[in-house]
């Protein structure tokens, strides 16, 4: 970068321009990898039992035949969420948007996931405040809100607690969820919101935060994790209040 301050310019203008492409080349190459890693494994599972029952090696019955019809469900989530995953990443994911009553869909989705809660013996509890209805789009927000309080339900021991409140200020809306789970390391909190990002213990695609983030953000909303190890985690979700 030497010369007139416009040649300058121009250089560092084309230095950037090609450190973005080859940012974006390796996310290509790395998006493809995880994706095949991910497709690899169902599909291996269906293949080896499809081919035992087809060798007589196993009889073609409930027992052999149930685990390849839940690994093509798994294929099915997947699949969907990559759609939706990029969709909304290149700004082509459609909002329908409709007056939605914030507190009736959280209620919605905390009753959906009671019996999860109960079972691991985890106290699931809701405190919303009086909400004005806003114009969002329902089946995405109750899909960003589902995921949030699965994962606090699955990080979450038996005793714990997981509380999902909202409240409205400043003419937007604030949804927490927190949980009294085991936490997340430092690098754990910052790479939580990257594809195919799991941790240790995670049993997920790592795609429910990501697709989370993008789904918040296209309500020009935005989405922050907080977490302590050893004391839980807290996801907020901030929509902005515009009512339709």
């Amino acid at each position: 970068e030497r010369g007139p301050s416009e040649v300058r310019s121009l250089a560092r203008a084309f230095n950037a321009m090609s450190t973005r492409l080859a940012d974006n080349e390796q996310a290509r190459r790395t998006l493809l990898a995880d994706v095949s890693h991910e497709l690899r494994t169902p599909l291996t599972v269906m293949q080896g039992t499809l081919e035992g029952v087809l060798d007589g090696v196993y009889p073609a019955d409930e027992v052999h035949l149930r685990p390849v019809l839940e690994e093509t469900r798994v294929l099915s989530r997947l699949i969907d969420d990559l759609r939706t995953l990029s969709l909304s990443e290149a700004g082509a994911l459609r909002l329908h948007r409709e007056t939605t009553d914030l507190g009736a869909l959280l209620t919605e989705v905390v009753a959906s996931h009671r019996p999860v809660a109960d079972e691991a013996g985890v106290r699931l509890e809701l405190e919303v405040e009086d909400l004005t209805p806003i114009s969002v789009d329902p089946a995405r927000i109750r899909q960003v809100m589902a995921n949030l309080v699965a994962n606090a339900l699955r990080f979450t021991p038996g005793g714990g607690r997981v509380l999902m409140s909202a409240s409205a200020a400043d003419n937007a809306v604030t949804i927490r969820v927190e949980d009294t789970g085991s936490g997340m390391e430092p690098d754990e909190v910052e790479h939580a919101f990257d594809r195919f990002y799991r941790s240790p213990s995670s049993t997920g695609s790592g795609l429910g935060l990501s697709i989370a983030r993008n789904l918040v953000e296209a309500h020009g909303g935005r989405i922050e994790l907080r977490s302590v190890p050893g004391e839980g985690t807290s996801v907020e979700v901030r929509l902005p209040g515009t009512q339709a």
